[in-house]
């Protein structure tokens, strides 16, 4: 059974987990879990933790450091402990453009085609390559293997990936829709399909990864047609600190009459926008939730909204579709959001009994009552399981 140590880098963030496989596993919910890492704050004096479940297995205090140090330090962790060896390694890239459509081994060509996405990605990618320099630097000798946010979204048919503007241009530049979160709208997929006896191939859903960073995705036939994020993760719903989608004439605007520059205009809609910037208060729903101010209440109901519109959007075009899926931290935990989305869903005849909405309990549930024409599902989307599942086949 492989142990597969997986490595998934966020903006500020380190996280990894040893997950172990089964060589011929037919789903990444079928990986089982041995523990999880965690450092938050990367770049400033901070703290690994390691924890089994909910036991505590070691922490300890590490000075300020970039990601390759990070990544040095929960290594030299994990050797002291008394755990079986991994036998390879896995790193979550989240742009691989057009390069990559499912996970591969890693070599230098591949480190090189990262590198050359990280102005798509500038929070992401340089650290994912920070991490591998790392692990191949660390003397283990591990099989290394990433997988991309983007790969899963390679189906998109041209007519939602392109965008409509100078068609040579767009190629030259490589201007498309990209798509992200690939990850967990593959694991929704996957899990959907074994929950529900559907094969993949038959599987014509609409899932959503709803977190921080937030998107939406039309899977017909087992394969992404359409998804809210673009070229960058910019596009698309609102998010929590993310504008979305707005009118693009609004950056000049602000540009010109806040005298920003255009990295400063694009910061502001980046890291100045979203929940944070309607609320006034926080990104996070988990607060927002329980205020009660005009300003909260908003925000909340705005991020709803788009939601809902995208969805209902989405199922337009399906066409015709078997189920929802509300995956990510929103979306598994905040009833709150999904009522909103659900109300505004009953003309696609979807009927959900408001109390079994606010009463998900832990573990993968369905909301949707047996009158519904479409299922409704909350499935706890496990990217770690699935980066080790993708790794696992990658390097098999």
């Amino acid at each position: 059974m492989p142990l597969v140590l997986c490595f998934n880098p966020g903006s500020n963030s380190l996280k990894f987990d040893l997950i172990e496989t089964t060589a011929n596993q037919p789903r990444a919910s079928a990986g089982k879990r041995l523990l999880t890492g965690d450092i938050d704050n990367v770049g400033k004096d901070t703290t690994l933790e390691i924890t089994r479940g909910d036991q505590p297995l070691h922490s300890e205090p590490l000075p300020a450091g970039d990601f390759d140090a990070m990544t040095t330090a929960s290594l030299d962790a994990l050797d002291k402990l008394d755990l079986p060896k991994p036998d390879l390694a896995g790193v979550r890239v989240v742009h691989g453009g057009s390069d990559f459509n499912a996970a591969v081994g890693i070599d230098d060509e591949v480190i090189r085609k990262i590198e050359a996405r990280a102005e798509l990605a500038p929070l992401h990618n340089p650290k994912s390559v920070k991490v591998i320099r790392a692990l191949q630097q660390h003397g283990s000798a591990l099989p290394l293997a990433c997988t991309f946010d983007t790969a899963f979204h390679h189906t998109l048919p041209e007519v939602a990936w392109r965008y409509a503007i100078d068609y040579d241009v767009a190629n030259r530049h490589g201007i498309r829709k990209y798509g992200f979160h690939g990850l967990s709208h593959r694991y929704q997929l996957e899990q959907f399909c074994s929950l529900s006896n559907t094969a993949i191939q038959q599987a014509n859903i609409v899932t959503s990864h709803l977190e921080s960073g937030s998107s939406v995705c039309a899977i017909r036939e087992g394969r992404s047609v359409e998804t809210s994020m673009g070229f960058t993760p910019l596009e698309g719903l609102m998010m929590g600190t993310r504008s979305g989608s707005i009118d693009p004439a609004i950056l000049p605007y602000l540009m010109q009459h806040e005298n920003l520059s255009s990295q400063d205009a694009l910061q502001f809609l980046e890291k100045k926008s979203g929940l944070l910037a309607i609320s006034g208060q926080s990104l996070d729903t988990r607060i927002l939730r329980k205020k009660t101010d005009e300003r909260s209440l908003l925000a909340m109901a705005m991020y709803a909204y788009r939601v809902r519109a995208t969805m209902g959007a989405y199922l337009a075009v399906l066409g015709d579709a078997q189920a929802i899926v509300f995956g990510g931290g929103i979306g598994e935990n905040t009833p709150e959001v999904r009522g909103p989305i659900l109300e505004g869903l009953r003309g696609w005849g979807v009927d959900v009994d408001p109390a079994r909405n606010t009463n998900v309990m832990a573990g993968d549930t369905l909301l949707s009552s047996p009158a519904s024409k479409l299922a409704v599902w909350v499935i706890h989307a496990d990217e770690g399981l699935q980066l080790a599942h993708e790794c696992t086949q990658a390097l098999q």
